[in-house]
């Protein structure tokens, strides 16, 4: 079964940094994109931070310049370092992983974390 746990959230004062992490574990053949997600109350899902399958990344306008994406492909982690935090960054954030897993039959598929809190006061 995979699994992708994450780490790292908390709360922290405007100006302040965070960083996350995203395992991926389990029976996983190959992962083809990373990436992260947030979801602030009210609104939808966006996109935040990511992979290529080609190894490159990109980022939301909103936080470009303030937040770094970065993977280890031997531990199938994802790293999120969040710097110049502001109040608006607040939301859960996922992490996502567009893998396949290891057996017969298996396809490639989107998978997310459970999701970790990231509080910024002003």
């Amino acid at each position: 079964q995979v699994q992708l746990v994450e780490s790292g959230g908390g709360l922290v004062q405007a100006g302040g940094s965070l960083s996350l992490s995203c395992a991926a574990s389990g029976s996983i053949f190959s992962i083809n994109e990373m990436g992260w997600y947030r979801q602030a109350p009210g609104k939808q899902r966006e996109l935040v931070a990511g992979f290529t399958s080609g190894g490159s990344t990109y980022y939301a306008d909103s936080v470009k310049g303030r937040f770094t994406i970065s993977r280890d492909n031997a531990k199938n982690t994802v790293y999120l370092q969040m710097n110049s935090l502001k109040p608006e960054d607040t939301a859960v954030y996922y992490c996502n992983a567009r893998l396949l897993p290891k057996g017969w039959g298996m396809r490639w598929d989107d998978y997310w974390g459970q999701g970790t809190q990231v509080t910024v006061s002003s």
